[in-house]
């Protein structure tokens, strides 16, 4: 049986067994189990089922940050853990951080704890997601984090930054163009997309290429993050926009 613990709830996989949910809740030391069958629409807001409890709210650690959210109400992928950890560290003293698609705070938060940025605007569609993302602002004491409700089309280009996330992997080309208008001078994208493993050194860039208006992309890195689907990457790439 495959799962993930978040918080003080299990999450089973697809395929879970028929088991006695008590015994498992009391193994694993959880209030709740669920199934989240998908996550669904561009506020990423799960389809799931209750297979023991009721209780969905939960706070999750992770690398030293605290999270709240609720998992019938937001996604949380556990993947990405280290990713945002290495965001965090890669984030230099005193700059803007604009985390478009910011949800509650995957990788606002651990900017905010590990890193010194001048400012974070954190950006989030989904009022559910932007209402755990202030609480997760309080709840990790940090004072650098704007956050915004609002769609990412509209609000990024109200602000420059030196630093881009676009965190999001199902149509985030669309915002790439509005994300790199909005980037200073040398300013660092970095750019989710799931993509064929054939087409992983080619598209991704290609696409930054297309919506950066003449301006020079230099590729920094090309992350994988983990496997998406038989034969796709959910990879991130680093890029500068000079």
């Amino acid at each position: 049986m495959k799962y993930k613990k978040i918080g003080d709830i299990l999450i089973l996989d697809n395929s879970y067994p028929k088991e006695d949910f008590e015994s498992l809740s009391k193994k694993h030391h959880v209030k709740t189990i669920m199934k989240i069958n998908h996550i669904q629409g561009t506020r990423r807001e799960p389809v799931y089922k209750i297979l023991y409890g009721s209780e969905t709210e939960t706070i999750n650690k992770e690398n030293g940050c605290l999270f709240k959210l609720d998992l019938a109400k937001v996604m949380w992928s556990k993947g990405n853990n280290n990713e945002r950890l290495r965001i965090a560290k890669l984030v230099e003293d005193d700059e803007t951080v604009i985390d478009m698609f910011a949800g509650i705070g995957y990788f606002s938060i651990p900017i905010g704890v590990h890193a010194n940025a001048k400012e974070v605007i954190s950006i989030e569609i989904n009022p559910n997601s932007y209402e755990f993302l202030c609480e997760n602002i309080k709840l990790n004491k940090l004072n650098n984090i704007t956050p915004i409700l609002g769609d990412c089309k509209i609000e990024t280009p109200k602000f420059k930054a030196d630093r881009i996330i676009m965190g999001y992997v199902k149509t985030t080309h669309h915002y790439l163009n509005v994300a790199i208008n909005s980037l200073n001078e040398g300013g660092i994208l970095h750019y989710h997309e799931t993509v064929p493993e054939k087409l992983m050194d080619t598209r991704p860039l290609d696409r930054i290429i297309s919506q950066a208006n003449g301006r020079d992309v230099e590729l920094l890195k090309i992350n994988k993050i983990k496997k998406y689907a038989p034969g796709v990457e959910h990879i991130v790439v680093d890029a500068r926009i000079n």
